[in-house]
């Protein structure tokens, strides 16, 4: 009888650990609660400093803020050629679905490295192979140290070091508003679905300022 009633505490506190880790079951993974807790309580981005391709530097946040647009936020570092690069396809599509619904006053791209060895001219070169549209889609890379690693918890980024000088991370696209403030989180191979997430968002400033 001991036996058998050890055996369900165990299992009782075991269910109530995953149904911690997996906020009541709805999560499966890490990457889906970080979503669901972006999607509940959308989080304010830290005002850290990043380098701009054209020179010099900036406040992510004041970036964000003064802009005044919805901007669609992914991660990369310019020497991968595997998953940025699909990524990069995607934001050429993007690029291309904002101008097609005359969105480009409302919402914007911003690609962020963090990989401290891409300098301004890397991404400026970066750019121009991407053919990104600098009125549409621009690109910062982060300060090295703390503030980077600030920026990459902001976001829920785990960047760890591979082989040949390379990086595994999480890919997804982040829809952050002005204020600014991270709202959504889409799987990169749903570029639509952020645009979607955005032109939402727009809708909702719009109602606001209609108040």
């Amino acid at each position: 009888m001991r036996l058998f009633i050890s055996i369900l505490l165990v299992l009782a506190l075991g269910i109530g650990a995953l149904a911690h880790l997996t906020q009541g079951f709805t999560a499966l993974t890490a990457e889906t609660a970080r979503r669901n807790d972006v999607a509940a309580s959308p989080r304010l981005i830290s005002d850290v400093e990043v380098l701009l391709p054209a020179g010099g530097s900036a406040q992510l946040s004041s970036l964000l803020q003064n802009d005044g647009r919805i901007t669609i936020v992914n991660f990369i570092y310019t020497r991968c050629v595997t998953l940025c690069l699909a990524m990069g396809s995607e934001y050429q599509q993007l690029q291309q679905a904002i101008v097609d619904e005359g969105l480009q006053d409302r919402v914007r791209l911003l690609s962020i490295s963090f990989d401290p060895t891409d300098s301004p001219d890397h991404l400026r070169r970066y750019s121009k192979t991407m053919k990104a549209n600098p009125d549409i889609w621009q690109f910062v890379t982060m300060m090295p140290g703390e503030q980077r690693q600030r920026v990459l918890d902001d976001f829920g980024i785990v960047v760890i070091p591979a082989p040949f000088d390379e990086y595994e991370h999480n890919a997804a696209y982040h829809v952050v508003s002005s204020e600014p403030r991270l709202g959504r989180i889409v799987d990169y191979g749903e570029p639509m679905l952020a645009l979607a997430y955005a032109k939402r968002a727009v809708e909702d400033l719009d109602k606001k300022g209609a108040m």
